[in-house]
């Protein structure tokens, strides 16, 4: 009976394996099209070239330690430090690069060939679980690049005169957060600027915190930080490529070089004008609309609420410092975290209702969070002069909508965490097999 369940789990993992890796291989493809290494190859020249997110490498690999005992953590972290000493010292006679991490990538894929050679059932399972949570991390970095790349190449107009224009509804936060870091220059700067670099690392801080006890469980929680981090950075670019945006700091600043459309952030607005799309250098990402480090933070605030107080601070604190970071560099407009609200809580819906069963509450919550996001582009794209022109009505309207898939969001979630769902992917890992009672 155990093996008939398992039978679909395993079918769901390997289509699962399959899918990322055809998609792994198609972006490749598109990379080299454009002249320039894909996701795969990158992650490749890592294991013997001095890596360019080393500590990234490491968190990878300290998610997959999660699975295994303290002694063989111990084991894992000094085989990675050591392989990264001796690949120093080569890289150093050869007057290479002395970036560290290679060694934590050497014992993530050692631990999946262990996985495959010297366990079996459950325990191999788990392991290969671990091990491709650290590379789905590792590697949705590298994806992620990869998609930036392509929207710079294939969308060589950007919109941000409509989102600009409809930023006037919400009295141009970016403009305004803008002179405000720029008065707090240069503490005010280097503080923000840490959090807002740092923000994939303290999701994989949270996220250990959240999977502490996944080696004495012998099992994961049906849903976790990391899960939803990696969905977010999956589907954002996709957004990219049908919205793409730059940002004030490039569209309307000198950053922007001569394809700027003037030199007005932080300033300035924009005036009111005719509207079009504005061509643009085929360098910098179009990675604004929705604003993705929006969408982190909130799910990284998201899961913060059931930790200790100090982590929920923390949480607290990483949300609006990156809000401030997001507008005061002149990353993103207000209306690009409107959208990144809505489609972080949307996400973590689909992730909570995917680990539920999907209930009339969760495909409700979903349904609605889709509905409010595609109203939210369309207006940014159709509406943008009505909106400026009639700040009083679309702003608070705009505040409104978002503020109701917050509600809606509050409310859901704390049905769920009244009532919670069964868990079956752990509750099966729990059981014990007739095999092992006997043994």
């Amino acid at each position: 009976m155990s093996a008939v369940r398992r039978r679909p789990q395993a079918v769901l993992w390997a289509v699962a394996a399959v899918a990322v890796l055809g998609f792994l291989v198609a972006l490749e493809i598109v990379a080299r099209r454009y002249g320039e290494p894909g996701p795969i190859t990158n992650l490749g020249r890592e294991f013997v070239l001095a890596p360019h997110s080393g500590p990234l490498l490491y968190a990878g690999l300290a998610l997959m330690m999660v699975v295994l005992s303290w002694r063989e953590r111990f084991v894992a972290a000094g085989a990675a430090i050591g392989i990264d000493v001796v690949l120093t010292l080569v890289r150093w006679v050869a007057g290479a690069d002395l970036n560290f991490g290679s060694g934590a990538l050497w014992v993530l894929l050692g631990c999946a060939v262990v996985a495959v050679v010297r366990r079996t059932g459950r325990e191999r399972a788990l392991l290969l679980k671990g091990v491709g949570l650290g590379l789905l991390l590792v590697g949705g970095h590298k994806t992620g690049d990869t998609w930036l790349l392509i929207t710079s190449k294939t969308r060589h107009a950007v919109l941000d005169p409509y989102v600009a224009t409809a930023d006037h509804a919400l009295g141009d936060p970016s403009w305004l957060v803008g002179r405000m870091v720029a008065a707090t220059d240069p503490i005010g700067t280097h503080v923000l600027n840490a959090v807002y670099g740092q923000l994939p690392l303290a999701a994989a801080l949270f996220g250990l915190y959240q999977l502490r006890n996944v080696a004495a469980d012998r099992g994961f929680p049906g849903h976790h930080l990391v899960r939803t981090f990696l969905v977010i950075g999956l589907l954002g670019p996709a957004i990219y490529m049908i919205f793409p945006v730059v940002g004030p700091v490039f569209a309307y600043s000198a950053e922007g070089g001569p394809w700027a459309v003037a030199d007005l952030w932080p300033n300035t607005a924009p005036p009111l004008g005719a509207l079009h799309a504005v061509p643009f250098d085929g360098i910098t990402p179009r990675n604004c609309m929705p604003s993705l480090h929006t969408a982190w933070a909130t799910t990284l605030f998201i899961h913060s609420r059931k930790a200790p107080r100090v982590m929920r601070w923390a949480g607290a604190f990483w949300l609006v410092a990156t809000l401030t970071a997001t507008l005061g560099f002149g990353y993103h407009y207000g209306a690009d975290l409107l959208a990144g609200v809505v489609f972080a809580l949307t996400v973590e819906a689909a992730m909570r209702s995917f680990d539920r069963g999907w209930e009339r509450a969760g495909v409700r919550f979903v349904t609605y969070g889709a509905i409010v996001f595609t109203a939210l582009l369309l207006s940014y794209r159709f509406l943008p002069l009505d909106m400026a022109r009639h700040p009083f009505v679309f702003g608070p309207l705009l505040l409104l909508v978002t503020g109701s898939v917050i509600h809606l969001s509050v409310r859901t979630t704390g049905r769920w965490d009244a009532t919670p769902g069964p868990k079956p992917a752990l509750a099966q890992q729990r059981e014990p097999e007739p095999a092992l009672q006997q043994a």
